[in-house]
């Protein structure tokens, strides 16, 4: 009997050992999750209320026939890196990730003035690096959905505003304060074409993003040239009021632990 018990307490201590490591193969891409990277498209909205101050007074000054537009979205893309995705029993998915993010909108206008034809550009970039993390669950073997979406950006801001008059152009650039931080937060799909390896993931939602103001080399603010030239009150509104809508679609690739 005492012989029985001891190969029974062995038959089920070798169970649990079995089934712990048929489950540990679920935990990612390998028995530790994966590493990989992912590339995609992405498009951002934003109140620039700053800016778009001094669009409507540059066109209250310069008066084209067709008027400098606003700024209200910018798109580009994505590069990053999947520090660590894993897929715990359940079917709930962890990963911890981090980004580089480059936007860009431009906006240009033409319009007669005394010493002939002026085209004026105005080149918005917005670049970030973020670091965040998402939390999901496992639908399907090729659908998965992402629950919550978070990150924590370091943005930094770009204006260059270009004239060319005849026979002569100028360049200036402007810049906010370095790193200035915003945040996002969304919800998503994944959808695997190669289980566990490549899939493609959309994801929508809202990022935070306010720039005071931005100043080129010299320390002079942008939009300082308008206000001598007319008797108006500059915009007293932030660069970048606030951030706004926002989506990427995007192609991982991973490589298991």
């Amino acid at each position: 009997m005492l012989k029985r018990k001891y190969f029974c307490i062995v038959v089920i201590g070798l169970l649990i050992l079995l089934n712990s490591s048929v489950r540990s193969q679920t935990f990612g891409f390998g028995c530790l999750g994966f590493f990989g990277g992912y590339g995609g498209f992405t498009y951002q909205k934003y109140d620039a209320a700053g800016l778009n101050g001094y669009v409507n007074l540059f066109n209250q000054l310069s008066n084209p026939d067709q008027q400098l537009s606003e700024f209200k979205h910018a798109t580009g893309y994505r590069v990053g890196l999947n520090f660590f995705r894993a897929t715990f029993q359940g079917g709930f998915i962890f990963t911890a990730k981090g980004y580089y993010q480059s936007l860009g909108k431009k906006n240009n206008v033409s319009f007669q003035a005394d010493e002939g034809q002026v085209n004026t550009a105005w080149d918005l970039d917005l670049k970030n690096w973020a670091i965040g993390f998402d939390f999901g669950i496992e639908i399907t073997k090729h659908f998965s959905l992402k629950i919550l979406d978070g990150a924590i950006h370091f943005n930094n801001v770009t204006l260059t505003e270009t004239k060319n008059f005849p026979g002569d152009s100028q360049v200036e650039k402007y810049k906010n304060e370095a790193g200035e931080i915003g945040y996002s937060v969304g919800t998503g799909i994944i959808i695997s074409i190669i289980k566990d390896y490549i899939s493609i993931e959309g994801l929508a939602g809202y990022a935070s993003i306010t720039i005071d103001r931005v100043r080129n080399e010299e320390g002079v603010p942008f939009g300082s040239w308008v206000i001598p030239a007319i008797f108006a009150t500059p915009p007293e509104k932030k660069f970048i009021e606030s951030g706004g809508f926002t989506a990427v679609v995007q192609l991982n690739i991973g490589f298991p632990l």
